[in-house]
């Protein structure tokens, strides 16, 4: 068992003054404390109950995968599949409610077992098939993943409403997600100090091989704790699910290491022999607050990633120089002397209160410097599926440079492709009272509730690029996906003359972008019967995948002759894959009008790009966003035209 199990009881007879006591005691919880202050001072909006209960929402599904990832770091172990077990255990939930046409009551308990058994078949591969705990997981990882996109066929699938009250609120502000996040943690709190398991996790995360010579039955101590794990991944997989009100089959995407880093931040070591409930509770909200304050405080989303990657850093930090100070105050009131202990104790306070405040100045800094905000009075937030592709990166711009020129105070969210983190942005412009909301859905139904949200609020909502379903939008800014589907179809027919063989390359499985442009291109090239498409492989809009995807596809046809790719990273890639090959023997045809794709357009090695214009789009979308926030009368629809650009108009176009 590891003595540093029960702190408390080490250190009974250390009495110090309060300050330190809090400083090395409580590393966790003063440097939420610490970032309460801070964003409370820095946006006015934050400390709102509305706000408050926000930041708990956005808190629960990563708490909840945190407690069960509490009990295998405990035993010394990881858990890295917690996301996908997550995302397979909803879409088993939904699929069975609905296309299985089960009953929501055993649908929902073969949600639960569905994790249960991912679980139990990560313990047995890491107990009995004496897999390393990180191989084991991360091949459970893939898995999971797969067989959520196999049953989702790719798409999002409806959530029964009976289950989906676990997203809603009671009263009407009391949201359910904090409250089974709380009921989650009771029960974690409860199996680790009162139960024979929870006493059995800390003996094996302190010396596995003691606990075993003391007769502890290891391995199916094991199979339980990650049966636990996987228990809780499928609970927080349904509350996710219930929030967004579909299953998503990429839902979850990097949820295990926020579960990781919540754990770590919580003071558990991953060493084993240490952690608690309380702990992770409070590594989870340091997350969630701050994700909701940075963006209260219009916080580039690039620089976001950096502040959540310094605090976590130095949250870990604080927590290391706290046990180290505890060791050695332990140590010096054991000594005939005496002398060391205080000394310590007042350095490590010292060290930890400067950790403290690098929290704070990284924040306030970062704020000060690049607050991503034009300055205007009126105030728009813009919530953008991704940053990690150009065809979005020029709609932020477009979009920034249009609230420039009008003065307009325009703060731009990187959802990251995450229909949660989207949610989560959404609610927290709606509490802050922004006056209008762009939206570039993730996911057009899973982006429902949080549009709904801001309706209630009486903010009005504009699309852009992708609609939304199920709630209302003052108007949709956007270039129609299906047509230029069709539009590169006929493109690349006309190209090859109606005869050839071709493959294409899909985007992310699961988005509307890519379920439209693919099901154009399908219409499309059904008109020509002399194309037959040989082979069909996403390859999510990256270049680096679109490269790999093709290169594994010319081995088994390399006497394609054309290809489609969804978007021109994709396009691109699978030029670099061909080679020579590229705009003579092989044309290929992109989505988007980027200018890395219209440069090689222009150079001959891609043959075409349906061009959308996204930087029009972006202004567009600002233009209708300020008009809707005057209650001025916009267009239901406006539409951004597209246009198949060729070596002969490229330079047009540019």
């Amino acid at each position: 068992m590891a003595t540093d199990t029960h702190p408390s009881k080490a250190r009974a007879g250390a009495a110090g003054p309060g300050l330190r006591r809090l400083l090395l005691d409580n590393g966790a919880l003063t440097a939420l404390v610490v970032l309460l202050v801070a964003m409370s001072l820095l946006s006015g909006d934050f400390l709102t109950t509305q706000n408050l209960l926000n930041v708990g929402v956005q808190a629960a599904v990563t708490a909840i995968l945190a407690f069960g990832v509490t009990f295998v770091i405990v035993s010394a172990g990881i858990d890295l599949s917690v996301g996908s077990v997550a995302a397979l255990s909803a879409t088993v939930l939904a699929w069975s409610a609905t296309s299985a046409g089960i009953p929501v009551v055993l649908a929902v308990l073969l949600a639960v077992a569905t994790g249960i058994a991912c679980g139990f078949v990560n313990g047995a591969l890491v107990a009995y098939g004496k897999l390393p705990s990180f191989i084991a997981t991360l091949a459970m990882l893939s898995i999971a993943r797969g067989l959520s996109l196999v049953i989702s066929q790719g798409s999002p699938i409806a959530f029964p409403d009976s289950v989906s009250v676990l997203g809603d609120t009671l009263g009407g502000w009391l949201p359910v997600p904090v409250l089974v996040m709380i009921a989650m943690g009771l029960i974690t709190a409860l199996v680790l100090a009162r139960t024979y398991l929870g006493r059995s996790m800390y003996a094996i995360g302190g010396n596995e091989e003691a606990a075993r010579l003391s007769g502890l039955r290891v391995k199916k101590q094991k199979l339980a704790i990650y049966a636990l794990s996987g228990l809780f991944a499928a609970v927080a997989g349904i509350v996710l699910a219930s929030r967004l009100t579909s299953a998503q089959p990429q839902a979850a995407q990097g949820y295990e290491l926020d579960a990781i880093a919540a754990v770590v931040i919580g003071g558990a070591s991953l060493a084993g022999g240490v952690g608690k409930a309380s702990g992770t509770l409070i590594g989870a909200l340091i997350l969630a607050v701050l994700r909701n304050g940075l963006n209260l405080m219009s916080v580039s989303a690039f620089w976001q990633q950096v502040v959540i990657g310094v605090v976590i850093a130095l949250a870990v930090l604080l927590d290391t120089l706290r046990r180290k100070a505890g060791s050695g105050a332990a140590a010096g009131a054991g000594a005939s002397s005496g002398t060391g202990s205080p000394g310590g104790g007042r350095r490590g306070a010292m060290k930890a209160g400067l950790a403290l405040v690098c929290v704070a100045a990284v924040i306030a800094a970062v704020t000060f410097f690049n607050s991503g905000s034009s300055g205007g009075n009126t105030r728009i937030g813009m919530s953008l599926s991704t940053l990690n592709n150009p065809f979005f990166v020029q709609m932020k711009a477009g979009a920034q440079a249009e609230a420039r020129a009008a003065g307009i105070d325009l703060t731009v969210t990187d959802a990251q492709n995450d229909a949660s983190q989207q949610a989560n942005q959404l609610q927290n412009f709606t509490s802050s009272g922004v006056d209008s909301i762009i939206v570039n859905p993730v996911d057009s139904d899973a982006v429902g509730p949080g549009v709904r949200s801001a309706n209630q609020a009486g903010i009005p909502v504009i699309a852009a690029d992708r609609g939304v379903n199920k709630a209302e939008t003052a108007t949709l800014v956007a270039s129609d996906n299906v047509a230029g589907g069709e539009l590169a179809a006929k493109a690349l027919a006309d190209r090859l003359g109606g005869k050839g063989s071709i493959v294409v390359l899909q985007g992310t499985a699961g988005t509307s972008a890519s379920r439209e442009r693919g099901a154009g291109f399908a219409a499309g090239i059904k008109a020509y019967p002399g194309i037959k498409v040989v082979a069909t492989q996403p390859a999510d809009f990256d270049r680096t995948k679109g490269l790999d995807v093709m290169t594994n596809l010319l081995q088994g046809h390399p006497g394609i002759t054309g290809v489609f790719a969804e978007n021109d990273e994709m396009a691109l890639g699978a030029v670099k894959a061909l080679g020579s090959k590229a705009g003579k023997s092989v044309s290929v045809v992109g989505f988007d009008g980027t200018p890395d794709g219209l440069k090689a357009v222009g150079t001959g090695t891609l043959y075409a790009s349906v061009a959308q214009q996204p930087k029009e789009l972006g202004r567009i979308a600002v233009q209708n966003a300020v008009r809707a926030a005057e209650d001025k009368k916009v267009a239901g629809t406006v539409k951004v035209p597209v246009k198949v650009v060729t070596r002969q108009n490229v330079a047009d176009f540019s």
